[in-house]
This record gives structure tokens, sequence and C-alpha cells, in this order.
């Protein structure tokens, strides 16, 4: 790709990330804005969602820090295209990953038989409830998904199940905002099925948003996995976490 379209998806990609991550924000009653720099929440978003993410490469400290709490624990920073030092504003790295892309009708490819798995859209709360759990794992509850997210148009939630069996065998959400699909939160319950979640995503996003190239980001394994189900990075993001007391 070339390195002008490849500046273009990133940006594409951050944008839609963004999107999904306002309406997680939303559904917390989270009050935000958003403009040319970056997208902010002016409090504390859910658990393992960013309190802004940069839009452009050229967005600034400024641009962020004044639109956003930091005096509750856990706030972080997408700097979507790893241009930022938040350091010296109490900030450390939390981790680094790659922007990935996929175009339209890129045909699916070569490897072994997928199991089969039905492909269900999330539609109740009681199917999104069971869903979050089975995406989260372990025993502690968790509230981060709600309701409300059903209610967005420009968000599906899907669940994979075996047959015969009512457990959840993976999941993943598609965000479509600003003419590409957003693919996040993708899981697998046995590792033997994580081939059969990709190949599921990218059918559903090309059933329910046809023509549009789909985007994310990953990295380690995941990021592998990516790559053998056609997607290309396209640009390293960074997280920040703020740190009280760091210099």
């Amino acid at each position: 790709m070339p390195e002008v379209e490849q500046s273009g998806m990133r940006s594409a990609a951050a944008r839609n990330n963004a999107a999904w991550c306002a309406a997680v924000s939303r559904s917390h009653g989270c009050p935000d804005t958003v403009d040319d720099a970056a997208w902010c929440s002016a409090r504390r978003t859910p658990p393992y969602y960013p309190d802004a993410v940069t839009l452009r490469p050229d967005a600034t400290p400024a641009d962020i820090l004044a639109r956003i709490d930091t005096t509750p624990p856990g706030c972080s920073v997408k700097d979507s295209f790893a241009s930022l030092d938040l350091g010296p504003h109490g900030f450390v790295e939390l981790f680094t990953a790659d922007w990935i892309h996929r175009p339209a009708g890129l045909p699916a490819p070569a490897g072994p038989a997928p199991t089969v798995l039905t492909v269900r859209q999330v539609t109740t709360a009681a199917e999104l409830h069971d869903w979050q759990a089975a995406w989260h794992g372990g025993d502690t509850p968790v509230d981060i998904f709600r309701p409300a997210l059903l209610r967005e148009p420009a968000i599906e939630i899907f669940s994979l199940h075996a047959s015969g069996d009512s457990s959840l065998a993976g999941g993943f959400v598609l965000t479509c905002a600003g003419d590409v699909v957003g693919l996040s939160n993708l899981f697998a319950a046995d590792s033997g099925h994580w081939s059969d979640v990709w190949a599921a995503a990218i059918d559903e996003a090309a059933v329910h948003f046809p023509g549009l190239p789909l985007v994310g980001y990953e990295q380690g394994d995941d990021l592998a996995r990516a790559r053998e189900s056609g997607f290309e990075p396209v640009g390293a993001l960074r997280v920040w976490l703020h740190q009280p007391g760091q210099p």
C-alpha cells in the first residue's frame, strides 16, 4: 500500500475507533467532545477504554489534557500516531499496537476447513450480559457494555455458538463509521476457534456493511492472527496511562 494511502487508512482507523469508544462511554453517561485533534471524555471512561483518542499526528498534550479528568485512577490516552510525549505530564506507556486494514472484497485466505459455528447477532440485554461475561472471562462480573449500545445504528455485536451448545464459542463487534468498518473485541473461548472468529467477522462485515474496508488494531499473537486473515499493519499506536505521583 502506498504511504499516502496507508496514512489515510490509519487516520480512518483512528476515527472509527474513537466512534466506538465514544459509544461505549456515552452508554455510561460520560460527556464528551470531538474536534480535528482528538475525541475526549470529560469524565473517567469505563475500564479498558481510553479517556481520549488522538485523530491527527500533530495533536499535542494541550489539545487533550484540559479536556480529560486525570484525578481518578486509570485515566488513559490512545495516541493514535505514536507521536505524543505524555511522560512529562504524569503518564507512562501502557502498550503499543498496530492499526490494521483489510480491503473490501479481498478473498478469504486459504487454510484449514473452519469448524461449524453458528453466528448470532446480539439483540437483547440478556444476550449482551452473556456475551460480556464470555468476553471478559473469570468469575468477576464487569459493567462495560450496556444495552444502550444495542440501539446504536452503526454498531453490531455478534456471538458464535457451537451446534447444540448454548455457551459462547466467541464473539466480536463491528462499528461502521467514517466509510470503514471497525473490528474489535474479538474473543474465542477455545484457542481452536480463533480462525472461525476471524472468518465470521470478515463474513458478517461483508453482509452487513458491503463494500467497506475493515480496520482495527492488534498486537502480539492477535496481530499474527489478523495477518493470517488478510489484514496488514498500517501504522503504530501507543496507549498512555496516567500514574499519579509521576514527575
